[in-house]
């Protein structure tokens, strides 16, 4: 199929036209041959680019694109290298960053709760980017870091009112830090995200909820999966799933 064909499915799919981004959304990089074999992972790393290009993929889609906002635009050091290989191989590239993150069924966040099992009870903030659920029973910081630690294997940084009972919890993957104070004023006792700033440990202790940061990339390992798999599904497509491993 054609890189349009695709495109338009994605685009459509995680209602990209509703989101201002920080990158562009879609096709960021077009090639020439038809579409067969799809490749995802979670970042157009150089790396990235070459398992995919040794995998024979005709696409590649990703959670973290290019050309971000206020990034220098020169195709020179490493953005020219990891250009110069995808256009080598003659791969379109496909990236969506915050249409992932929101949507419902295949977003980074609705899925990183069924890998942990939680339920999504509702959805808050900007683009609904804030999801929440209502814990049967109280938890301890310690049990929610254990359960983190087993299901995306790496130990989270955890920080803040460590010894409050854990009944609300909120979650926003990747670098969510800083809606840490509208997972407060919702009631959340506890908030994941991915990544961790020196004023976060600050706040969490202030607002009187914990903190964990899981992980930037593992957080945000699932939507682009569910995504690949549902596009393949509805078009045909043979997909394949490669991690480029990052400890942030």
């Amino acid at each position: 199929m054609s890189a349009r064909t695709l495109g338009d499915w994605l685009d459509a799919t995680l209602e990209t036209n509703r989101f201002k981004d920080y990158c562009p959304n879609g096709l960021q990089a077009e090639g020439t041959r038809p579409i067969r074999r799809l490749v995802c992972g979670v970042t157009a790393s150089l790396a990235l680019v070459k398992a995919a290009r040794a995998a024979r993929a005709d696409a590649l889609l990703v959670h973290h694109g290019w050309f971000w906002r206020g990034e220098d635009p020169r195709l020179v050091g490493t953005q020219l290298s990891r250009v110069r290989e995808l256009l080598d191989a003659d791969i379109h590239l496909f990236a969506y960053h915050l249409p992932l993150d929101a949507h419902a069924e295949l977003g980074n966040n609705a899925q990183l709760a069924r890998r942990l099992g939680w339920q999504t009870d509702g959805r808050l903030g900007e683009y609904d980017l804030i999801s929440w659920h209502q814990l049967p029973d109280g938890r301890d910081a310690r049990q929610i870091a254990a359960h983190l630690k087993r299901r995306l294997g790496q130990t989270p940084v955890m920080v803040g009112a460590l010894d409050r009972p854990i009944r609300r919890i909120a979650w926003c993957t990747g670098a969510a830090q800083d809606m840490i104070v509208e997972a407060a004023k919702s009631g959340a006792d506890a908030f994941v995200s991915g990544e961790i700033s020196e004023r976060t440990t600050h706040l969490a202790r202030e607002l009187g909820l914990v903190y964990f940061a899981a992980g930037h990339h593992a957080t945000e390992r699932y939507g682009v999966q569910a995504l690949a798999q549902a596009a393949a599904q509805a078009l045909g497509l043979e997909q394949q799933f490669i991690d480029d491993p990052n400890p942030v």
